[in-house]
């Protein structure tokens, strides 16, 4: 019997977030660095884009302190800068991440203790989380992944037992939206991205929040290279970076984001319509839409072959990818080896650290099942058609036909 040629489901390509397609820039960007070159003025310091943007995110997120910086790790090694940590102290955080999260806490001496993550969203879990404990913690990061809400309560009421600061990653994660308010404002800081990638760019920046008039201080300095501006002295009071934004950066991101709810909105949208239209299918776990903004929307599945799914899906014409990260963080080659610096296991080792760490295969289950098996991920932008909806539910359909 000659087999019937099925064609692929799709044979154009969608909008990516690398191309203008499949971004939100307009005249209002445009006009915003010409208003800049024009001015003559790309240094942050004393200029008006990067203070303007700051004062919107705030009225945005309704919290009293905002730092613009260079790009969200910067905004994650500021937060962990504020902290201060001693060298070997510990901080608490997820597998499921960019490196970034991690560098943020190697680059201070601080030690990444990983805690074991939700079988379906791929978040924090805080039981896993308790579990990481020790005398030497001095804070929990939680990553809102692919823009699910993390258990941001439940870190929350960790944290204040303990005595230690909770740290929201929410590069993926702009207006997503736990019980009770944004991410980003349930935590002592939270820490945004305005990569390519993300919801909204200005091609690289990150922003710091804080409620907390001491930790904006400190946030502040540590991306100003330690240096109060409310002085005219020179002086560096405190150990820092140079993460400061430039003004082309505040400009495009300033009007991005007043872009950001539409484009969160407009996500959620077409993230409804493909659940809608995958509700009934058995064996795949769609994602919980309340507070979700979708930076990427993912699939479990709870009988495993993720990169079978992806390879079929791509086949379809749809951009999915199977491998959200390659290995959980604590596998990277730079963590397996524990060379940070040089050829020393600093801060790794005794002493500093209360013991020698090492981070083996099996550290985190959960986490590895996820990433090798079960987690599925489709990309995802704001400037999806139904009809684009409808052509990736029908491939998930015939994929789900073939391969169930």
């Amino acid at each position: 019997m000659t087999a019937t040629f099925r064609p692929p489901v799709r044979t154009r390509p969608f909008p990516v977030a690398t191309s203008a397609a499949g971004r939100t820039f307009g005249a209002e960007e445009l006009a915003a660095v010409q208003a800049v070159l024009t001015d003559g003025r790309l240094n942050a310091v004393g200029g008006a884009q990067v203070a303007g943007l700051e004062s919107a995110m705030a009225r945005l997120y309704d919290i009293p302190h905002v730092v613009a910086c260079s790009s969200g790790t910067a905004a994650l090694h500021m937060a962990i800068g504020a902290l201060n940590p001693d060298p070997g102290d510990e901080i608490i955080t997820t597998p499921v991440t960019d490196f970034g999260t991690v560098i943020a806490i190697l680059a201070q001496n601080a030690v990444p203790v990983f805690a074991d993550v939700d079988p379906v969203t791929g978040n924090l879990a805080p039981q896993a989380v308790r579990r990481c404990i020790s005398e030497r913690t001095r804070a929990i990061v939680a990553v809102h992944l692919l823009g699910a809400p993390a258990p941001v309560r439940e870190l929350s009421e960790i944290a204040r037992e303990h005595g230690i600061l909770l740290i929201e990653d929410c590069a993926q994660a702009l207006l997503t939206a736990p019980a009770g308010g944004l991410a980003g404002t349930h935590g002592d800081i939270g820490c945004f991205s305005l990569q390519q990638y993300k919801h909204i760019t200005c091609g690289d920046g990150g922003l710091a929040i804080t409620a907390d008039p001491e930790l904006a201080r400190r946030l502040r300095l540590f991306g100003d290279k330690g240096r109060p501006r409310d002085t005219s002295s020179r002086v560096h009071v405190t150990f820092g970076m140079n993460y400061r934004m430039t003004e082309l950066q505040g400009a495009v991101a300033r009007v991005q984001l007043d872009r950001l709810p539409d484009v969160v909105g407009r996500r959620r949208a077409s993230a409804r319509r493909l659940t809608s239209a995958l509700r009934h299918l058995p064996g795949i776990v769609l994602p919980d839409e309340r507070g979700h903004s979708f930076w990427s929307f993912p699939l479990v599945l709870p009988g495993g072959g993720n990169l079978r799914w992806a390879q079929a899906l791509r086949a379809e014409g749809i951009p999915a990818e199977g491998r959200l990260f390659e290995q959980p963080a604590y596998r990277t080659p730079v963590l397996a080896s524990g060379r940070i610096y040089g050829n020393s296991r600093f801060p790794l080792s005794s002493p500093p650290a209360r013991r020698d760490w090492t981070y083996p295969p099996g550290l985190c289950p959960v986490a590895e099942r996820l990433l090798e098996d079960t987690l599925l991920i489709l990309f995802w932008n704001e400037n999806y058609t139904d009809a684009d909806v409808d052509d990736i539910a029908a491939a998930v359909r015939k994929v789900h036909a073939a391969l169930s």
